[in-house]
């Protein structure tokens, strides 16, 4: 099971934003693989840090990880769409942020303090998939075609003549503090460290081309509108020896003809006949899973509540499920004919039919407490 991400920081729950981004900068120092060579353990404390940041440090990752826990980060492709998927180089392009964009140059240059390559990555492509209340409660594997750019073949590359295939270009700037050493993407080859040799006539400048691709995607039960899951490496690629870039999946819920959700709850309304709420009887209603039927109690109220409990959506965090609560609307007739009528003008004084309410029969405001309770 993965730490809490507030945990691995070393922050409360409630932490700013400069909180969090002081925390990681402490351990991001504290674990730097150049300051700890041939430690494996300080290496994947340093890796779980840049991680946590990645989620912590984002407005909506945050909001959603409070929610739905590491779940909501899991998934497809291997990577989540957290910072599961991080390289070190995805680790190494926080700290422009973090300290100021001179890190790289104080002496940590990545493993060993050598040149480090920088790997370049992909453009990632974004997709809405709409799913229904059936596919979130059950979970559900869908195929998707998406048109991405994948490297050419035949293409061949060479190593870049600006930056010697390091994908990077050092600059040295005197202060009155002393000389100041920055790195920056090369600008000729924009970090890839090579460029195109030869390409096919088909071939953008990067040595790509458009391919339609079929991708299987695993949407786990109890997804919630609007929530993104990521399949790693299922973007565009990158030129060279550079790493795909991700396919973001956006969800979006279908609205259900007879069930509305509310979290993990599920609400459905019953008419019941006058004569069906009088002498009782059986009906039949959907649920996610299929139509049961429920039984109708002889005397039964408008607005009475019946939940049947596990019968609601799976939680995403792998919490059980939700209920289903059936809301009893009783069906008043519009029109009698005659006799219907005169019934019922016969039973105006008599006492089965005056209202009787007992404790037990809670009013509108108790079941509205209840049903958030």
């Amino acid at each position: 099971m993965k730490e809490d991400y507030y945990e691995v920081l070393g922050i409360s729950k409630g932490a700013t934003a400069g909180e969090i981004k002081k925390a990681y900068r402490k351990m991001a120092l504290k674990y730097h693989p150049d300051k700890n060579p041939d430690d494996s353990s300080a290496e994947e404390k340093f890796k779980k840090a840049a991680e946590a940041y990645e989620v912590l440090s984002d407005a909506d990752k945050k909001a959603r990880y409070d929610q739905f826990g590491h779940q909501a980060f899991d998934g497809n492709g291997g990577g989540g769409f957290g910072g599961g998927g991080m390289n070190m180089d995805d680790i190494f392009s926080q700290f422009g942020d973090i300290f100021g964009g001179g890190f790289g140059g104080g002496g940590f240059s990545g493993f060993g303090g050598g040149g480090r390559q920088r790997v370049v990555k992909g453009s990632n492509l974004r997709i809405r998939v709409t799913l229904s209340l059936e596919d979130i409660a059950n979970g559900v594997e869908k195929k998707i075609k998406v048109k991405r750019k994948i490297q050419a073949p035949d293409t061949t590359y060479k190593t870049c003549e600006t930056c010697n295939g390091t994908g990077q270009v050092t600059r040295v700037t005197n202060t009155i503090l002393g000389r100041m050493q920055t790195s920056a993407a090369c600008p000729t080859c924009g970090g890839a460290g090579q460029s195109i040799d030869k390409k096919p006539s088909d071939a953008d400048a990067q040595g790509l081309k458009v391919s339609e691709e079929t991708v299987t995607v695993k949407i786990p039960a109890g997804v919630v509108d609007g929530m993104q899951l990521k399949v790693t490496g299922k973007g565009n690629d990158a030129p060279g020896n550079g790493i795909a870039g991700d396919l973001l999946v956006a969800i979006q819920e279908e609205e259900h003809a007879t069930l509305k959700r509310e979290g993990d709850n599920l609400h459905y309304d019953m008419y019941v006949s006058l004569p069906d709420a009088v002498l009782g009887n059986s009906k039949e209603i959907d649920t996610v899973t299929g139509k049961v039927r429920i039984k109708i109690e002889p005397g039964v109220q408008s607005g009475k509540i019946l939940r049947l409990r596990g019968k609601g959506i799976p939680s995403i965090n792998g919490y059980g499920k939700g209920d289903l609560l059936v809301h009893v609307n009783v069906w008043t007739p519009k029109t009698l004919s005659k006799k219907q009528k005169a019934f019922f003008e016969s039973m105006r004084e008599d006492e089965h039919f005056e209202p009787k309410p007992e404790s037990s029969d809670k009013s509108f405001f108790e079941k509205v407490k209840d049903m958030f309770s």
